[in-house]
């Protein structure tokens, strides 16, 4: 390219990418360009995200939801690389593991420009799961690896990762999570309108493939949740794949007495995590969510790509029966939140995005960042 360009293009398409990126698009401020892939493409569990983090808009969408693996890559990298010939960029910002995370790195890659990967280095060595084939993919294109905890970087350097592409950021999430804090009114709003109180309900998400996708897995953790259901409410916002499944297997009737309501806005969830009693989850992000709220999460996972939070921040479901599991959990939640009470965080907290956007214009300036620096 004949020009620097003065843009810092985000690519993001899911709402954990939206909430732990949100920070980082602030701290570009007018350097930043944000194009959202459409992967998680339910109005509910993107739309108000960025809005709702940073009072951004999105520069542009494109529109992979709802497609095999191969075609979200596929389509989101053809698109990406068109929009990049015609709207040149200093850098381009991915995050996690997602596709659309591959697709950014893909894109940027081919077109000689430098990709920023944050949350770099995390493994769960389970080469099953489509997550840890795109980080290993992105780790290898990415020339600054925003690593969250140093085990992350070491873990980068074993797979041959140059010192100078590693740096240890901390984690993104904790600037989000301060902006998500809603007021006292509407908490009590929200608490009301599900009928629940503070630690007393468990609040629950399901939706990675490997967990959804598996008929035999998807019942024994509708079951085990049904379980919990007969001691205290949980509510259950379901993903748009994770309803889909349900309705084509006629699972409806493991539901019980789960409360089953629609995505929720970013405020709204991170809310009834902040406050809920136990946490049963497949996410990634809720394992870090749930740790920065203090509260007890069961990872309802084979393996972890966190393993800092196996130190008492979280349990793994393993090979374990779901229902005695959760009904444990649950009945040991109490004493669990006291545990967490006063614990230090497994990660740097503190201007974490702002570190990032620093790294970034200190290697790849743009020219009006050049021009300040020489006057």
């Amino acid at each position: 390219m004949n020009h620097i360009s003065e843009k810092v293009l985000v690519v993001l398409g899911t709402r954990p990418e939206a909430i732990k990126l949100a920070g980082v698009i602030r701290a570009l401020g007018e350097d930043a360009a944000v194009i959202h892939t459409g992967q998680h493409y339910d109005e509910n569990m993107w739309g108000r995200v960025l809005n709702d983090l940073a009072g951004v808009s999105v520069t542009d969408h494109i529109a992979i939801g709802g497609r095999t693996r191969g075609e979200q890559v596929g389509l989101a990298t053809q698109e990406l690389t068109r929009y990049l010939v015609q709207h040149p960029a200093r850098a381009v910002v991915v995050q996690g593991d997602t596709n659309s995370t591959l697709a950014g790195a893909l894109a940027a890659n081919m077109l000689g420009i430098p990709v920023i990967h944050v949350e770099a280095g995390l493994r769960s060595h389970d080469r099953t799961m489509p997550e840890e084939i795109n980080r290993i993919l992105v780790d290898q294109v990415a020339e600054l690896c925003c690593a969250p905890v140093e085990p992350n970087a070491e873990q980068l350097r074993t797979e041959g990762v140059s010192e100078d592409r590693i740096a240890v950021t901390g984690n993104t999430l904790s600037d989000a999570l301060s902006t998500l804090q809603i007021d006292e009114a509407e908490r009590t709003h929200l608490m009301a309108r599900y009928g629940v109180e503070s630690d007393g309900y468990v609040l629950s998400t399901i939706h990675r493939a490997g967990t959804v996708d598996d008929r035999e897995k998807l019942t024994a953790l509708l079951k085990g949740l049904a379980a919990v259901a007969e001691r205290t409410t949980v509510l259950l916002p379901l993903h748009p794949h994770t309803r889909k499944n349900i309705a084509s297997w006629g699972l409806e009737a493991e539901l019980g007495k789960i409360t089953v309501i629609e995505p929720l806005p970013p405020k709204e969830f991170v809310t009834l995590e902040a406050h809920a009693g136990l946490i049963i989850s497949d996410s990634g992000g809720v394992q870090e969510e749930a740790c920065l709220f203090r509260r007890p999460l069961l990872v309802v996972r084979d393996s972890t790509e966190r393993p800092e939070l196996l130190d008492g921040w979280c349990r793994l479901l393993g090979d374990e029966d779901p229902t005695t599991a959760m009904v444990q959990a649950w009945d040991v939640s109490a004493g669990w939140r006291e545990q967490l009470a006063n614990r230090d965080f497994p990660y740097r907290t503190d201007e974490v995005s702002a570190g990032i956007v620093d790294q970034i214009n200190s290697r790849w300036p743009a020219a009006h960042h050049g021009h300040e620096h020489d006057a």
